[in-house]
């Protein structure tokens, strides 16, 4: 059983999400709201790296970072859907906006927040890993992790229990985001191989805690939680919302039209 495309899936998530919420660098709603974000992409895009890296050990050839980075296509990578979606204003729609768009600060923190309580249980779990590697990433990730949820969360609870305004704007947010959740805890064939291995850790299991604790910060940002089922997004086997290919095409872009650079 390979490794490889497990690091990788990790690495996927954290980078897209660190993609994403840097768009906020300049345009956040305050001065300091606007570094934290900042801050947090570099945790995020620090830990892809970090995964990167183990991965073109893993890989036995000359590849490196940046290939997996800047050179793969958007069906070859394997993050979580919620995370490429745009800070789209939910009022609007989803397909009716894109990130250079007028950004919904709600709809960033009710994303955050529901990943980094997925996430931050993921690196605990991973903390037991039979590979070395991945549980000295998961140590140092979870502590990063543990801010971004602590910030999350209290934007949360800030937004929904404050004005008429703010709570319906997020509760619309939470309603739309909400389905893409049910990725979360299917389990992709990439997954099932590294759980018999005891690489990595079984995603369904993690479903009792983040119930427990998303319902408890929804109670008291005064949120009705949506209700579960829908489609399964499967962003873990490749196959992506339209929103992705853009995000790659500004990332990658430099690295593409510069492939020898040295910086």
């Amino acid at each position: 059983m390979s490794t490889l495309p497990y690091v990788l899936q990790l690495a996927d998530n954290a980078l897209i999400l660190g993609q994403r919420n840097v768009e906020w660098c300049s345009n956040g709603p305050t001065l300091e709201e606007d570094i934290a974000q900042a801050n947090m992409s570099l945790d995020l895009i620090g830990q892809a790296r970090m995964l990167y890296q183990y991965a073109a050990e893993l890989s036995g050839n000359d590849s490196n970072e940046d290939q997996f980075a800047y050179f793969r296509e958007a069906h070859e990578f394997r993050n979580l859907s919620l995370l490429e979606l745009p800070h789209f204003d939910a009022h609007e729609g989803l397909l009716t906006t894109t990130a250079k768009h007028e950004r919904d600060f709600g709809t960033t923190i009710c994303r955050n927040f529901l990943y980094s309580t997925y996430a931050f249980a993921q690196w605990h779990a991973l903390l037991q890993s039979a590979d070395a590697t991945i549980a000295a990433i998961a140590a140092k990730s979870i502590k990063e992790t543990r801010y971004h949820l602590r910030t999350s969360r209290d934007w949360l609870v800030r937004l929904g229990d404050g004005t008429a305004e703010s709570h319906a704007r997020v509760q619309a947010s939470l309603r739309v985001l909400w389905p893409y959740t049910q990725e979360f805890f299917a389990t992709s064939a990439i997954e099932a191989a590294t759980l018999a291995a005891g690489i990595g850790h079984d995603p369904a299991a993690l479903r009792t805690g983040w119930n427990d604790a998303v319902n408890d910060a929804l109670t008291e940002a005064t949120l009705q939680r949506p209700a579960d089922g829908g489609f399964t997004p499967r962003g873990k086997s490749g196959i992506h919302t339209v929103h992705l290919s853009p995000l790659l095409a500004e990332m990658q872009s430099l690295a593409r039209a510069h492939p020898q650079g040295v910086w």
